[in-house]
């Protein structure tokens, strides 16, 4: 296949998911570890599997297609043992039998959201149009067990801001004899409404959605412990003070949770008693905010509590209150416990993340080795280790055994990422650069194309080998030098390098690009010609690359930003305000950052990508800087992307998507 058909792979594989092993969960006992899987690169039918860890053998429990289904298994959820599993499935509710292979359908009312069956498994619950319903796992019994008060009231589950900014993807959580549950109630009346539309077809109603503009209200969550018996009570906590639920859980000592407050300054972790009143297991307050690390609070199987806590310039882990990691390595996320053991990750390079145990007789290991993003699970004795790299792979280990690797039928890309990481300047900038194929140093120099994201949410500069590596290096081998810059408030650096954007999303980010690529410059010299640098990005890389226009036009030449946030105000709460504050309390963290002010400065070629579906970056941020650009008399381009969300994912769309942005760059770049 040739190098050119990059884009078309790039979008029937879904960015070279298809095909890969996801969401391994070994059984109670560690003999079977189950997971998903498509039967190719370019399958989207994403399947249930099981790997017998004695033998290696792989069996198929779930297809979709032979269950009449033409969408693929999205997740599945087990019960204490692993012996079953619950899915939903093309508005279907499934349950497997993990040992003998196959599913039956469960009969249920409407269609099945957050299939979670009990530890148990005696009962199956779901959500369906926002009330909580159970069954039972021979399919008898369904009932409801919380029904919504009012239309923009659910139950069970996750809020905007939860789901897509603390990672809380959970509204609900069984107990551990299968008696009752945790249930989170929302109520979303007072959250500001918004509309999509598709301008293409005017016939079609619009899409009200509810979304809590920075600044606005969010919606009230609060908690019930549900009885399968039919008890009700409701978990007490200052609400007003703490708003946000950022986690929650039940364990063997039992339900807690995780509240935070309005200007995310102070968390408390709470145990919750039957009655529903709460007691304060810790605190942690920050000036200027605290990082919610994915799998906390969790409680280790004696009950101590497992947390983070940001020494000098190192977030730590804390076991019983206790930091048990060393100074410069970062935890990026807690796994989960098994007995005493806490599983994590953390990085001492950012460019690298690796997979550690923690035991209080064993002290801390490290179980993984060599570059790349690692990731893993353990139960039972059996260890899943996830390796993303140039040579990706999913290794199971299990004491007595040989490693066994589940099988990756993702296809390789026909085009192989070169990119050489660089250490530069003072701040130690993490940057890539990529050359194109069979570039020679007498080949004279190369035009820039900068390709950050640069922001909080994300690393681009890793030894993960992942999707977007393949996409600087296809816009190398048109002719580019590729520089990818992780700048300030990127992650992996510690709470100072975090914090370091607080009040000024813009300015130091901005300011890392430009000297990361000065120095680049001056370390290779020859090679960039910096009278010929263009910047492309999406999301927070799309504000960036427009911004870098806006105010540096000495610098950039030409930009192309998808999806590009252009007013602050227009974002949601819990995301904005950690970094900018309250907007009426620091309306200049807003105002200065915004690009609809900055639009009379536009003097370079602008090319403006936006999905018309975009829920989280809405259409309106796109439209309002467009239309400041032709109040100012400015010249720029907007593609418009009909039904497309933030992220596109059709196929012609990703394909051309690319060629669409390759030759705007090409015209737009200054001539040799």
């Amino acid at each position: 296949m040739a190098t050119d058909s990059f884009p078309q792979q790039l979008a029937r594989t879904r960015r070279f998911t298809l095909g890969v092993p996801t969401q391994p969960e070994p059984s109670a006992d560690g003999a079977t570890v189950l997971f998903l899987r498509s039967r190719g690169g370019t399958d989207p039918l994403i399947c249930l599997w099981a790997l017998d860890t004695a033998t290696g053998a792989e069996r198929l429990i779930a297809d979709p297609g032979v269950l009449g289904s033409a969408t693929g298994i999205a997740s599945y959820s087990t019960d204490a043992t692993g012996r079953h599993a619950a899915f939903a499935l093309d508005g279907g509710l499934w349950l497997a039998d993990t040992a003998e292979g196959g599913a039956r359908p469960i009969r249920c009312t409407g269609e099945p959201q957050e299939v979670r069956l009990d530890p148990t498994g005696r009962t199956i619950a779901y959500v369906s149009g926002g009330a909580l319903r159970v069954v039972g796992a021979d399919g008898t019994g369904d009932r409801l067990l919380a029904e919504p008060e009012a239309e923009d009231v659910s139950y069970g589950l996750a809020e905007y801001v939860a789901a897509g900014e603390f990672e809380r993807t959970r509204g609900y959580w069984w107990s551990p004899d299968g008696t009752a549950l945790l249930v989170a109630r929302v109520d979303e009346r007072a959250v500001t409404r918004l509309f999509l539309a598709d301008p293409a077809d005017p016939q079609q109603p619009p899409r009200a959605i509810r979304y809590p503009l920075a600044g606005t209200a969010n919606a009230d969550v609060s908690l019930w412990l549900l009885g399968l018996d039919g008890s009700r009570v409701e978990v007490r906590w200052d609400r007003d003070a703490f708003e946000y639920l950022t986690a929650a859980g039940w364990d063997g000592h039992g339900p807690y949770a995780a509240v935070q407050s309005r200007d995310q300054r102070t968390v408390r972790t709470l145990a919750i008693e039957p009655d529903g009143a709460t007691r304060l297991l810790a605190e942690r307050t920050d000036p200027h905010w605290i990082e919610l690390v994915p799998g906390l609070p969790v409680r280790t199987g004696g009950g101590a509590l497992v947390d983070t806590t940001d020494d000098g310039d190192t977030r730590r882990l804390t076991v019983d209150g206790k930091p048990v990691t060393p100074d410069g390595l970062q935890l990026r996320a807690v796994v989960g416990t098994e007995g005493e053991e806490v599983l994590f990750t953390a990085s001492e390079e950012p460019t690298e993340t690796h997979l550690w145990a923690y035991r209080p007789d064993l002290g801390l290991r490290q179980l993984s080795d060599g570059p790349g993003l690692h990731d893993g699970v353990r139960r039972g004795g059996t260890l899943v280790l996830t390796t993303r790299s140039h040579s990706g792979r999913t290794t199971v280990l299990r004491d007595g055994q040989e490693p066994v690797t589940l099988t990756s039928y993702a296809e390789p890309p026909v085009i192989t990422a070169r990119p050489e990481i660089l250490i530069l300047g003072p701040r130690e900038l993490r940057a890539a650069l990529y050359l194109p194929t069979g570039y020679r140093p007498g080949d004279g120099p190369l035009p820039v194309l900068l390709d950050p994201y640069a922001g909080p949410a994300m690393q681009k500069v890793t030894t993960g080998g992942v999707w977007h590596e393949q996409v600087s290096q296809w816009f190398a081998d048109q002719g580019f030098a590729v520089l990818v810059i992780d700048g300030r408030g990127t992650p992996g650096r510690g709470p100072q390098w975090d914090k370091t954007v607080w009040g000024d999303k813009a300015g130091p980010p901005l300011e890392d690009q430009i000297d990361g690529l000065r120095e680049t410059a001056r370390l290779r010299p020859g090679l960039l010609d910096l009278d010929r640098v263009g910047i492309r990005g999406w999301s927070f890389g799309g504000y960036l690359a427009a911004l870098a226009v806006l105010r540096r036009p000495d610098v950039f030449h030409a930009a192309s930003a998808g999806a590009t946030p252009t007013d602050w105000r227009l974002y949601d709460t819990h995301w904005q305000e950690r970094f900018l504050g309250h907007p009426d309390q620091y309306p200049e963290h807003y105002d200065d950052g915004s690009l609809i002010a900055e639009a009379p400065n536009l003097s370079r070629p602008l090319l403006l990508i936006q999905g018309l579906a975009d829920d989280n970056v809405y259409p309106a941020h796109t439209l309002r800087l467009s239309s400041a650009l032709l109040a100012a008399g400015r010249p720029h381009e907007v593609l418009p992307l009909r039904a497309t969300a933030h992220r596109p994912t059709d196929e012609a769309v990703v394909e051309k998507l690319l060629h669409h942005e390759l030759d705007f760059l090409r015209r737009s770049l200054p001539t040799q």
